[in-house]
């Protein structure tokens, strides 16, 4: 029985120190998001009629960030990258993505609901959807940002 128990307290130590990363980040206050209550503004540095609500954090400052992204139907999101790693959620739709220094719509890879990505900070690549709309989730560690590999590509300087 000694056993059992120096194994039930192991485990329990092994399960707080676990638990202390995510409670040591936590700022004391719950964050709750419910789809029908978020807050969208248009997301300029995508594209027209992209769209994206703040979930957490403050994607252009340093710390942790969450925020939904809504791309409209037929978008295109030309090659470009960002300076930190980019975790993405399709929660509903078609995501297209290409990775590389040219855009070629024809090789990029489908992603639909449920689909996951973590794309490394720096990496060149291109995005958009077709007949459907797509909204994603994306998270990480700020500050987030989109820089364009041809000037022409980039909404910004529409």
């Amino acid at each position: 029985m000694s056993h059992l128990n120096t194994l039930a307290v192991a485990l329990s130590m092994l399960g707080a120190t676990w638990l202390m990363p995510a409670t040591a980040a936590e700022e004391g206050a719950l964050i709750a998001a419910k789809a029908s209550e978020l807050q969208w503004s248009a997301a300029p540095s995508v594209g027209p009629g992209a769209m994206m609500a703040v979930i957490e954090g403050d994607p252009k400052a340093a710390g942790p960030f969450t925020f939904r992204l809504k791309l409209p139907a037929n978008s295109s999101v030309g090659v470009h990258t960002h300076p930190t790693t980019e975790r993405v959620t399709v929660l509903s739709g078609s995501f297209y993505l290409g990775t590389g220094d040219n855009l070629d719509p024809a090789k990029a890879t489908t992603y639909r609901a449920g689909d996951s990505l973590v794309i490394p900070a720096g990496m060149a690549m291109s995005a958009g959807t077709r007949a459907e709309e797509a909204v994603l989730q994306l998270h990480g560690t700020g500050p987030w940002g989109i820089s364009y590999h041809d000037p022409a590509d980039d909404p910004r300087n529409q």
